[in-house]
C-alpha cells in the first residue's frame, strides 16, 4: 500500500512536470522560413546542359549548366572579321601627299635660286611672286589632303570601336548564356530541363541556404520596447511529439509598421488587434524545416 502511495505521488510530479513544459510561455510565436533565390534565364537558345536535381547542394559560382551560344559566337567571328577590315582600310600619307611635297620642295628651291638671280639684278619679280603662289596653293592642298587622310582614319576608329563594342555585348551575352548559382544553397524546385527552349527571364530553379533560417514572428505594441534589433533571443523549433528543440537566434529585422495579427500566429496577448513583425536569425542544424513552427523568449 506504501509503495502504491509513492508510485502514485511520482506518477502526478511527472505529469505536472510535463505539463508545465508543454504549456512553457513564450513571448511570441511564427514560422521559419529561408530566403529564396529563384534563378532565371539571363539568355535565349536550347539548354545544352542543366544536370543539378532538387536536394541538390551548390556552392556559390558553380556552373550548373549552359544555354546554346552557337549563333552568339558566328556572329562574334563575323565582327572580328569586319574590325580586320576596317583596320585594312586604314591609310597613312598617300602617295599624292608625297609628290605635293615634292613638288612644294621643287617650288622653294626655284624661290632661293630667284631671289638670288633678283638680288644680283639678274631676275624677274614677277616670277618670283609666281612661285610663291604656287608653293602657297600647293601648301593648301597639302592641308586638304592631310585632313582629308586624318577624317577618314578617324572615320574608320569610330567604326572599329563600334565593332569591338559589339563584340563585347556579344562576349556579355555569351556569358550570361552560362547558367551559375549565386549563393550557396540547396535546390528548392528545378523549373527547366536539358532540351527544353529558354527564354530571357523564364525561371530556371529556385535555391536557398537552409543553413540559415528565419523565425518570422509577431509582437505586440508593448513587447516593442523588449526588443532591438541584433539582441540575442532564445528560439524554440515544433519537433511535434518530440516536444521543442531550442536554439540560439539573433533579431535581424523589427518591422516599423503596424499589422492585423495573422489568423494563423497566436501572439501572448490575445486581445491585441495589431502586431509587428520581426525576424529572428537561427542556424539550422538539420531539424528546422521551411513552414515548420516556432517560438521565441526575449
Amino acid at each position: 500500500m506504501k509503495m502504491f502511495k509513492y508510485l502514485f505521488t511520482a506518477v502526478i510530479i511527472l505529469g505536472l512536470s510535463a505539463c508545465h513544459k508543454k504549456g512553457m510561455e513564450y513571448d511570441a510565436s511564427g514560422v521559419f522560413e529561408v530566403t529564396e533565390i529563384i534563378v532565371s534565364s539571363q539568355g535565349s537558345g536550347e539548354i545544352l546542359e542543366f544536370d543539378i536535381l532538387e536536394g541538390d547542394i551548390l556552392n556559390a559560382g558553380q556552373h550548373v549548366g549552359l544555354i546554346d551560344t552557337t549563333q552568339l559566337y558566328l556572329r562574334k567571328v563575323q565582327l572580328q572579321s569586319n574590325i580586320e577590315s576596317v583596320r585594312n582600310k586604314k591609310t597613312t600619307p598617300s602617295t599624292q601627299i608625297a609628290a605635293i611635297r615634292q613638288q612644294i620642295q621643287t617650288q622653294q628651291t626655284e624661290r632661293k635660286r630667284y631671289e638670288n638671280l633678283i638680288a644680283l639684278n639678274a631676275g624677274n619679280q614677277k616670277q618670283l611672286d609666281d612661285i610663291n603662289a604656287q608653293i602657297e596653293l600647293l601648301e593648301k592642298q597639302l592641308a586638304a589632303q592631310i585632313e582629308t587622310v586624318n577624317n577618314s582614319n578617324n572615320s574608320l576608329n569610330d567604326e572599329g570601336l563600334s565593332l569591338e563594342a559589339q563584340i563585347d555585348q556579344l562576349d556579355d551575352q555569351i556569358e550570361k548564356s552560362m547558367i551559375y548559382s549565386p549563393v550557396r544553397g540547396t535546390v528548392l524546385a528545378k523549373y527547366a530541363e536539358r532540351g527544353e527552349l529558354a527564354t530571357q527571364g523564364k525561371a530556371l530553379f529556385k535555391i536557398a541556404d537552409l543553413e540559415i533560417m528565419y523565425l518570422r514572428a509577431y509582437i505586440t505594441a508593448s513587447q516593442l520596447t523588449m526588443i532591438k534589433i541584433g539582441q540575442n533571443v532564445q528560439v524554440y523549433s515544433d519537433m511535434g511529439e518530440s516536444g521543442m528543440r531550442e536554439y540560439p537566434g539573433r533579431i535581424t529585422w523589427i518591422s516599423d509598421k503596424a499589422e492585423f495579427t495573422p489568423k494563423t500566429i497566436q501572439t501572448r496577448d490575445e486581445r491585441a488587434n495589431l502586431v509587428y513583425a520581426v525576424k529572428i536569425e537561427v542556424r539550422n542544424d538539420g531539424y528546422i524545416k521551411k513552414g515548420m513552427y516556432g517560438e521565441v523568449k526575449f
